[in-house]
Order: structure tokens, then C-alpha cells, then sequence
């Protein structure tokens, strides 16, 4: 995700390969014959050897890192409700915590993660939580008693739900329904719509149809405080949604922004409304390069500017229940800030206390409805998340939650990372996020460079949680880099890999490689390539455009053919993506997908390759992984490959995740540390 493959040592791997494949169930455990880890019954492997237990005793202390994600404030009390993973569980769950430091009450325990919900507004009666199945996304809405911790199911389960937000006024919900098509098993559906709902979740028989909506990129709703209008962001791409505003009452939909008649093609995201209903937080990149706080007046139709001295993507705003503040997340060069604005004025205030709060990337920034203290998510190198309040009025700081590490691993000695820059091919400035390895490790050091999806996301500053095994204890440095088409530095830069201009992001790989080359204390010659989604994808590219280049790709959930991933990806994607990589039913597009898809240039791949799938995953279905597997093969280049038939869009359960990466050791002494 490089040096060719010894002939010999290929051999050997695809003769183990025939020897372990291994595409029936069983349980992960240890074999007390040979001391080597089985797979889980829904477990599938091909081509990767044995994972010995001396291997497994060795890596899994880096397998346990286990943090606390915000879900909600109780709207009455100090408490909050988080989501978690305890010691020994598989998945993340639901949990209330009554104070900083309060031993966390777990809510929820399902076989499949939650780590979305909301406590019933009014009285924090009961939690309304999100919860897929196997992966699919196709999440659907429960009612959680925290009486009697019973469980009731709202939503339909032939379409997909997101939450929108509650009325101010009484404990009614809005959520957003969109019918599942399940296309990699061949069902499709052109022109695919969105129907919001207004639930009362005690009575869900008695829900309402508010509007029907066309396409399906409806997202991030803001209730008028007189419970009258609904704001909500039609999202077309990265760099291009719209505000529009729903009468609650009737239906009627209109355009807010871009205003009818307006030619502005930007992102617009809504923050909330103001407490008189007469103007409407957003963020939006339209005034230049970078994402901003602005007013829009909903007489006038004016838009004020707010952040505008800020030279960074605004890249989240909350709004106090009372009106006065918002809490800024503010990207800076991928770390995330915190900044305060005063909702009156609209000015820049000095945030109370903030020498107090711990180093590191603020994730969460949400008020709680009646005390006005603010949760905040703080991540770093050194630690997962951890959860502290912040009281404005007092300027004083509470922790919440503390990050769990296993024991041996003391993750305050974590080396920081850093940004490193370098010039790509055509002058473009380019950015990574480094992890160098410690000291004690000598000689020029392998790398490993990871990917981010996307491909609009960004390569952050923060905890890396089993990455660090590869780190401390295999002295393998790690470069996540920013390659054109990633968030956080501009819309231009955003835009720079659409369309035709896809391998232009590759181009900027092979720089990266350049880059590598030129530090005295990387080792040029053993370098891989991994990654998930459109990191995926990138971990192909490279090995077809840079076998000479790097010792090994691991593909994750990655892309293999655009044509078939638009086909098979779910049709309430499909436009989304087609505005990204481009429209496959375009002849000159078509051919241009055919001309750079991996697939089609398998026999190019010459290094060892490693495709790890969840059969479940809407987004890019297996499909995508099976045919670059089998096309790989029939070049002789080794090929491993593992899939989950209980996954989607990566491994979420920790004994599959686990698994992943034992094996992924495994791949990286076979190829980096051989």
C-alpha cells in the first residue's frame, strides 16, 4: 500500500497458501497442536500462513487501546451518555457516566457495535440509538427504556435511517428514510428518494410523513426553536451541498442557499437556528478557500461573514440551547482546535481555561442544553479518547473518563508525530502526518505509508491505537500522507483528483516515495503501501504504478474497477460517487475507468499483495476485492486474502480486527522484515 520478490520465496508463499487457505468455519482459538490462532467461524482466509501464539502473546497488548466517544448530555442532569468498548468485549456499546470519573453503567450489549443515540429530550426518559447489522449501514432506529432496558425497534428494516433531530418543544423526532437496494446482489433502483418522518418514539405506530425528497444525500437537520421549520443540507459532493427549509407543517420544501437564481457552487452545512427565527448559522467555503461560520438573514437573504481571519476549515459548530455561544472545531493542518464566538456579537472570544486542557485533537465540542458546560472529545498520540467537561462561567476543567491501556504499554512514551511537506510533481505542495520510530531502533528504518479514504477525508494528528505496535515494537515509521483530493486544505486542493485527473493523486504517491528516498533514516527499499476505501484503491494503484518501487500493498475494502464498483455500490451512493470519480455511463469516462482500474492492469502488480473485505459492505461490495484476488493470481504474484462474512466497510468487531492484524504482521515480515 516494492523491491521484486525473491522467485523462490514466492513459491514457498503460494505453496503455504494452498496449504493454509482455509474457507471454512471455525473458532478463533489456539491450536494446541501446532500453537498457532485460529480464524472465527465467519472468518474466511486464503493464502495467509499460520499466526503463530508466540506472534498473537506478542502483538495483542496493542489490540486493547480503548477510549470513550460523546453521544449526548442528559438534558436534566450532569451525565452524560458515551460509547465504549469494556475489557473483553467485542464491540462498542452504550454506557451513562453520572459525574467526571463515575464508573460507566453500560445501557446496550449487541453483537454489533451502537455508538450513535440521544436521550428523549424533555426528561432523558429513555435513549433513541442507531444500530446496523453485520456492517450493512442499513441502520435502523430503537427506543431504549432505561427502566427496564427494553428494547423496540421504530424503523423499517427494507431502508436505512439517520436521526435529524428532536422538536424543542415536545418529544417528538425527525428522522430521514431511505429504501435499501442491496445492489451487489442485484437489486437497483434509478432514481432513489428520501421521506422524513416525525416520530413520537413511545408511539412509533402513529409516525408521520412530513415530505419526500429527491435523491438521497438529506443529512444534518436543525429544528426552528418555535418548532416550525426544519434546515437540512442536500449533499451533492465534497464541494458542493445546498441549505434548504422544510415547513414542518405541510412539507413545502424551498432553497435556502445557494439562493434561487445564485450560480455559487460551494458547500453549505447548517449549524442551527438563532433563538428568533429570524437568521441561520451555517458553514460554508463559498467566500474562498476555506470553510467559514456565517450568518445567513432569512429577510434579506444576506450572508454575514464570522471567521473569516481564520485560514482554516471550520470543520464543526455548536450552537448553546440558550443562544449566546458557539463552540468552533477548527481543522488547523490536522489537528483540531477549539475556538468561541459569541453569537451576539458574532466576535471571537478567548476560550476559559483552555492552558488546562490536555494536549491533543478535540473531536467532540457539544453543549449540554441547560448548564451551558461544554464535552469535549480530546485525542493524541499518547492516549483514545478522553472525555472532559469544560464550565464556562467558572473557567474550570473536569475529566470525565481516562483512556485504557493494557498493561506494558505505557502510551505517555509515544513519539509525537509530526507534519512533513515536500513538492509533488507538477510544483503542488503536499503534506503527511509522520510517526518516526524511537531512537533505539538503528539503520535506515522501513516504512509503511497508510492512506486515508475518502478520498475527501484527511491524514490527522491523533492516537493510532494497534498501528503502534508497527512503530515501538518493529521500529517501522509510518507516513500518512494528504495527497491532492483530501479535506483540510482548501477547495481547490479538494477538487484536484476529480474526474480525469484521478491518477494525478497517484502521481503525487510517486513523490511521496521521492520523499522517502531523500531521508537518511528511511529505507527506500522497504516501503509498503496500505489503506482502506479509496485507500484501498491507492494501495492497488501503487502496485501497478510502482512495482519496482515498494515491497508489498495491502488493500482494505478498496476499489479495484470504478466501472464495477458504480454498477454494484448502493444506488443510494451512486450519484454521490459518480460526482467524485465521474459518470461511468459516459463513453470518453467509461474508457478513461478502464484505461487506469487496477483490474485491468493486474498483470503489472509484481509484489505481494494482501485484500482484506467484509462481505457485507455497502459501499464497496466484495465483489471489488474476489476480482482483483483471482485476477492477481493468475499472474503468480502472491496473493492473501481475507474476508468477514459478518463486515462491512472495514472490521468493527475487535476479535475480526484483531485477527486482521496478526495477519497483516505477518505480511509485513514477509515483506518489509524479511
Amino acid at each position: 500500500m516494492k523491491n521484486t520478490f525473491p522467485l523462490r520465496r514466492a513459491l514457498a508463499l503460494l505453496a503455504a497458501a494452498l496449504l493454509t487457505a482455509c474457507a471454512g468455519p471455525a473458532r478463533q482459538a489456539s491450536s494446541p497442536d501446532a500453537g498457532t490462532l485460529l480464524p472465527n467461524e465467519n472468518l474466511v482466509l486464503q493464502g495467509i500462513p499460520p499466526i503463530p501464539m508466540s506472534l498473537v502473546r506478542q502483538v495483542e497488548k496493542y489490540t486493547d487501546f480503548r477510549g470513550h466517544g460523546f453521544a449526548d448530555w442528559h438534558p436534566t442532569r450532569n451525565e452524560m451518555l458515551v460509547a465504549h468498548r469494556k475489557a473483553g468485549a467485542n464491540t462498542e456499546q452504550l454506557f451513562r457516566i453520572n459525574g467526571p470519573m463515575a464508573a460507566p453503567e453500560q445501557l446496550t450489549d449487541f453483537t454489533d457495535p451502537v455508538n450513535e443515540a440521544s436521550y428523549e429530550p424533555q426528561g432523558g426518559r429513555y435513549v433513541v440509538f442507531s444500530r446496523s447489522s453485520g456492517g450493512n449501514e442499513a441502520h435502523q432506529l430503537y427506543r431504549l427504556d432505561l427502566d427496564t432496558r427494553a428494547v423496540t425497534l421504530l424503523t423499517h428494516p427494507d431502508e436505512r435511517h439517520q436521526m435529524l433531530g428532536w422538536l424543542h418543544g415536545r418529544s417528538e423526532l425527525i428522522y430521514s428514510a431511505v429504501p435499501l437496494d442491496r445492489t451487489a446482489e442485484g437489486g437497483t433502483r434509478s432514481a432513489p428518494a428520501t421521506t422524513l418522518w416525525l416520530i413520537d418514539p413511545m408511539k412509533p405506530e402513529d409516525r408521520r410523513k412530513l415530505a419526500e425528497l429527491p435523491g438521497t444525500g438529506w443529512f444534518g437537520g436543525a429544528v426552528s426553536w418555535d418548532d416550525r421549520q426544519l434546515a437540512l443540507i442536500d449533499y451533492r459532493s465534497a464541494s458542493e451541498s445546498r441549505i434548504w427549509q422544510v415547513a414542518l407543517a405541510d412539507g413545502k420544501a424551498r432553497q435556502l442557499l445557494p439562493a434561487p437564481g445564485e450560480s455559487v457552487r460551494a458547500a453549505h452545512y447548517t449549524v442551527g437556528w438563532r433563538r428568533d427565527g429570524s437568521g441561520l448559522f451555517v458553514l460554508s467555503d463559498r467566500a474562498g478557500e476555506f470553510r467559514e461560520l456565517m450568518l445567513h438573514d432569512l429577510a434579506s437573504g444576506a450572508l454575514q461573514r464570522i471567521t473569516a481571519h481564520i485560514p482554516w476549515d471550520v470543520a464543526s459548530a455548536d450552537l448553546s440551547d440558550d443562544g449566546r455561544l458557539l463552540a468552533l472545531r477548527v481543522n488547523a493542518d490536522g489537528r483540531e482546535e477549539l475556538r468561541l464566538i459569541d453569537a451576539q456579537t458574532l466576535r471571537e472570544q478567548a476560550v476559559p481555561a483552555l492552558a488546562r486542557l490536555p494536549k491533543g485533537s478535540i473531536n467532540t465540542a457539544r453543549f449540554h442544553r441547560n448548564s451551558g458546560q461544554l464535552a469535549l472529545a480530546i485525542d493524541s498520540a499518547q492516549g483514545p479518547n478522553q472525555l472532559h467537561s469544560l464550565d464556562l462561567a467558572s473557567a474550570t476543567v473536569a475529566t470525565w473518563t481516562e483512556p485504557q491501556a493494557p498493561p506494558g504499554v505505557d502510551t505517555k512514551g509515544f513519539a509525537d508525530q509530526r507534519i512533513v511537506r515536500w513538492k509533488s510533481f507538477d510544483g503542488l505542495a503536499m503534506s503527511a502526518v509522520y510517526t518516526p520510530t524511537p531512537s533505539r531502533f538503528a539503520g535506515k528504518r522501513p516504512v509503511v505509508v497508510l492512506v486515508h479514504g475518502g478520498p475527501e477525508a484527511q491524514a490527522t494528528l491523533g492516537f493510532m491505537g494497534r498501528w503502534n505496535y508497527l512503530v515501538n515494537e518493529l521500529g517501522i515509521a509510518i507516513v500518512q500522507p494528504n495527497v491532492r483530493g483530501s479535506a483540510g486544505y482548501g477547495k481547490t486542493f479538494l477538487t484536484l483528483d476529480n474526474g480525469m485527473k484521478r491518477e494525478d493523486a497517484v502521481k503525487d504517491l510517486g513523490t511521496l516515495l521521492d520523499w522517502i528516498a531523500a531521508q537518511p533514516e528511511l529505507d527506500a527499499a522497504r516501503v509498503l503501501v496500505t489503506g482502506g476505501s479509496y485507500g484501498g484503491y491507492m494501495s492497488l494503484a501503487a502496485s501497478v504504478h510502482f512495482a519496482e518501487r515498494i515491497a508489498g500493498a495491502i488493500d482494505i475494502v478498496g476499489i479495484s474497477d470504478f466501472v464495477s464498483f458504480l454498477a454494484n455500490t448502493e444506488s443510494y451512493r451512486r450519484d454521490l460517487r459518480r460526482a467524485e470519480y465521474g459518470d461511468e455511463r459516459e463513453p470518453e469516462m467509461r474508457a478513461f475507468f478502464e484505461r487506469i482500474s487496477p483490474l485491468r492492469n493486474a498483470d503489472k502488480i509484481k509484489q505481494p499483495l494482501f485484500v482484506v473485505q467484509g462481505k457485507n459492505d455497502p459501499r464497496v461490495p466484495w465483489t471489488e476485492a474476489e476480482q482483483i484476488v483471482a485476477r492477481v493470481r493468475q499472474t503468480g504474484v502472491p496473493v492473501w486474502y481475507l474476508r468477514a462474512e459478518n463486515e462491512g466497510h472495514g472490521f468493527a468487531r475487535k476479535e475480526n480486527a484483531d485477527f486482521q492484524f496478526y495477519a497483516t504482521i505477518r505480511f509485513l515480515e514477509q515483506t518489509l522484515l524479511k
